[in-house]
């Protein structure tokens, strides 16, 4: 095996457990971030821009607060949860042209 797969294949394994671990410090971020990526990719691009000018329940409102609250005060959580949710929401945001 040479070095540069070596190295590869162990920043793989560190990624892998650096994910693993913080899916287990934080599993209501997890299935938050989880569930707000399948509603982007599940989504069409007319029910999103139905849904920005809808406006919200107190209770969606409410638990958005708390959500925001909760990653503001945590950095971890906070870099975790755009790591995992940054990609597939801007990517259908330019799909869907709400990004120019």
């Amino acid at each position: 095996m040479n070095r540069g797969f070596r190295l590869a294949l162990l920043g793989a394994g560190l990624a892998f457990v650096t994910v693993a671990y913080a899916q287990d410090q934080h599993p209501m971020l997890d299935a938050a971030a989880t569930r707000l990526v399948q509603k982007y990719q599940s989504s069409s691009c007319q029910q999103l821009a139905a849904e920005r000018q809808a406006p919200a329940s107190p209770q969606k409102e409410a638990m958005k607060q708390r959500a925001g609250q909760y990653l503001r005060e945590d950095a971890q959580a906070r870099q975790e949860f755009v790591a995992r949710v940054a990609a597939p929401i801007v990517d259908k945001m330019i799909v869907c042209g709400f990004i120019p």
